[in-house]
């Protein structure tokens, strides 16, 4: 079920910072606090091959992201300790070293389970041990969240495993999300900073189209 619309959970969940220091970080108080946007990022596990790319390119974009108020936070389900060490590896070694946003460590996957992200292909409960079995692997999918100043969430997608992002159409929807704000118009397919928007209606609409 889309979140989309909706207040991001307020719950605190453990994190690690680029230095080391354990953290508690609520993500909906993050944004509200701060009076700020926030993109985090759910990244399926630590130490293993797309994750890296994507947590080095979000780090690229780190300065445009802070032009546009927006906090970027990485997650995934392992611990701070696996974070840590994974920071300490050399990019050029496949690992993380120079990433300088925050992660969370959800390894009660309690904010994943309450999100639904987590790779879960069926649930049988076992009465010989009279234990719930999982079938999958139980990590998250690659699953990105915009929450805007309020802690609602406007934009919300879900990759599966291999699938890398595009971090630039993030940089697009916050663009394109803070314009709606500020102009009280909406952006049309394709639609960059800078580029035309519409009124919502139908004379808009059309004038838009001829034009485009």
């Amino acid at each position: 079920m889309s979140l989309v619309g909706k207040k991001f959970p307020s719950i605190a969940v453990d994190a690690i910072s680029e230095m080391g220091d354990n953290l508690k970080i609520n993500i909906f108080e993050e944004a509200v606090n701060n009076n700020k946007k926030v993109l985090l990022f759910w990244y399926p596990k630590d130490f293993t091959f797309v994750c890296p790319t994507e947590l080095h390119a979000f780090q690229a974009a780190l300065p445009e992201f802070e032009k546009r108020n927006t906090i970027v936070i990485g997650a995934s389900c392992d611990t701070n300790e696996v974070h840590f060490a994974w920071l300490n590896v050399p990019k050029n070694n496949g690992g993380i070293e120079g990433v300088t946003y925050p992660i969370l460590a959800d390894t009660n996957r309690n904010l994943a389970n309450i999100l639904g992200i987590l790779d879960i292909e069926s649930t049988s409960y076992s009465e010989e041990t009279d234990s719930v079995v999982i079938e999958g692997s139980n990590v998250t999918y690659r699953a990105t969240y915009l929450i805007d100043e309020t802690g609602k969430i406007f934009h919300e997608s879900v990759n599966d495993m291999p699938l890398g992002r595009n971090v630039n159409e993030y940089l697009r929807m916050v663009d394109a999300y803070t314009h709606i704000q500020e102009k009280g118009e909406v952006c049309p397919a394709n639609w960059e900073a800078g580029k035309e928007a519409m009124s919502a209606d139908r004379v808009s609409t059309a004038e838009y189209l001829s034009a485009n």
